[in-house]
């Protein structure tokens, strides 16, 4: 469970970070696409480090140990690393593999 939480803060803090990024720094550098292509991914991986965080949460109060919800979150943990990881990927290395994940 402690692989959860850590996973959520640095998961929040990557958000936080590629947002000002997005906002400040790669504004002039990249394209428009390129731009709304990151939010896409910060907005996915935002949402999805909302849901691990909740079913963390709702994991450490129930009185019985529930398989399905380490496997959900596990399910979502991978859903940000091949979704927005994909994203990211494809947006700053332009490799046309990354874009077939996605």
């Amino acid at each position: 469970m402690n692989f959860f939480w850590i996973f959520i803060a640095l998961g929040g803090a990557l958000v936080v970070i590629m947002d000002a990024m997005s906002e400040h720094i790669l504004k002039g550098i990249m394209q428009v696409e390129d731009i709304t292509r990151i939010q896409t991914a910060i907005t996915y991986q935002m949402y999805h480090t909302l849901m691990i965080a909740i079913l963390a949460m709702y994991s450490q109060r129930v009185s019985f140990k529930s398989r399905s919800i380490d496997q959900s979150i596990w399910i979502f943990i991978a859903g940000i690393v091949l979704f927005s990881g994909s994203l990211y990927l494809y947006t700053f290395t332009k490799l046309q593999g990354f874009f077939f994940i996605t």
